[in-house]
């Protein structure tokens, strides 16, 4: 296939178009809009089931209300359509009704736009419950999570069904090598393609008249930064507060929706030093003013099976910030371990810190020229070139 001409592609999402942390699945889309495919851009139908928390309940209201409209064009090429589905997992007959109201709504709204099934791009572990994968001329699974080990996942469903889309797409990506060495097993011509960044927009960064965030400005001291979900299940407390006893002077910024996949976590209480702050989610457009600013960045990352599997979108963005980075034992972050520094236990983490803050191993440049490197644009470039040479 071609994918120098223009192509339409369905674009099966794990991640509603317009939550405020942006990650694969609409930089992705985004990418493949301006090289002019045209994109239909399926958002999350909710892989855990909801709880009966005030959370839950407000983004199923939404749902409710955004899947009773057609689809929105939202930039030039693409659109973003919300389908209706019932939020429970393991039930044969809601699964059949899923299936069936899904693709009749999605038969409307392809044939309304006149969209082709040219190629399906899909992040969906389940994507064959709801999807017939080889009535797409090409498919691929850009896998980027081990979904099943964050909480509250239906594991045997994900399993089951992920296995049988490994078997039956064309192509596989996947963000890190963890990922790429137990997917490989099962579909051969899987590739692995890290996480990457935009870095024009992190590098604004370094522009000089970048001010300082009101919530940043009554700071003095190192600031000690980290951007992303604040879940137990991905951020290692008792690092943190180890952190933030050891080094009173310094300031822990953590930026990012507290509990974000994690309802009902606990991790606000506990991270109770006066040295730690929550400022919670802050909009996209202005995370290189909050990130100009941080001394250091930070991914203290908990060591288990969900972070075994992941590349920490993160990384590159630091980077092309042009910041110096202090994170845990990540295994994907291995190949940078002469770049940045990668701490195997909660002392070296402390000490990594003082070595970032007094005497850098990496040059501003090194750093910004490694994340060069690791853009949407060129990783797509390549992905693109992957599909042409072997479909």
């Amino acid at each position: 296939m071609d994918f120098h001409a223009s192509k339409d592609i369905v674009l099966f999402s794990t991640a509603d178009w317009d939550n405020p942390f942006w990650t694969n699945k609409q930089h992705v889309a985004v990418e493949l809009a301006q090289l002019g495919h045209r994109v239909f851009y399926i958002e999350s139908i909710g892989l855990r089931q909801p709880s009966g928390n005030k959370s839950d309940l407000t983004r199923l209201l939404k749902r409710l209300i955004k899947g009773l409209k057609p689809p929105r064009e939202v930039k030039e090429n693409l659109w973003v359509w919300s389908p209706l589905i019932i939020p429970v997992q393991g039930n044969t007959a809601i699964q059949f009704v899923n299936n069936k109201i899904f693709n009749i709504f999605l038969f409307v709204w392809l044939k309304a736009l006149n969209f082709k099934k040219q190629c399906l791009w899909s992040y969906n572990p389940l994507t064959t419950e709801y999807l017939a994968v080889n009535r797409f001329e090409t498919s691929v699974y850009h896998c980027v999570d081990e979904i099943k080990s964050q909480p509250g996942m239906p594991i045997e469903t994900i399993e089951k069904n992920e296995q049988q889309f490994l078997k039956e797409v064309d192509i596989v990506f996947t963000t890190s090598q963890q990922l790429q060495e137990s997917r490989v097993l099962v579909n051969r011509n899987s590739h692995y393609f890290s996480n990457v960044a935009d870095f024009r927009h992190f590098n604004k960064a370094l522009n000089a008249d970048v001010k300082k965030p009101d919530a940043l400005e009554s700071m003095t001291g190192p600031i000690l930064g980290f951007v992303g979900a604040i879940s137990d299940y991905k951020i290692d407390v008792e690092l943190l507060l180890t952190l933030a006893d050891s080094k009173p002077d310094c300031h822990i910024v953590l930026i990012g929706q507290v509990g974000e996949g994690q309802p009902g976590t606990t991790i606000a209480a506990r991270l109770n030093r006066k040295n730690i702050h929550l400022l919670g989610p802050r909009a996209y457009a202005e995370l290189p003013q909050y990130i100009k600013y941080f001394d250091v960045c930070l991914l203290p990352c908990v060591l288990n099976d969900y972070t075994k599997n992941m590349f920490p979108m993160k990384f590159f963005e630091y980077l092309a910030a042009g910041k110096q980075v202090v994170s845990t034992q990540l295994h994907a972050l291995s190949e940078y371990e002469d770049d940045v520094y990668l701490s195997s236990s909660v002392d070296d983490f402390l000490d990594n810190i003082d070595r970032a803050l007094n005497n850098p191993k990496s040059t501003q440049e090194m750093l910004l020229n490694l994340a060069k490197e690791h853009t949407y644009e060129k990783r797509m470039e390549r992905m693109l070139n992957v599909i042409e040479a072997q479909v």
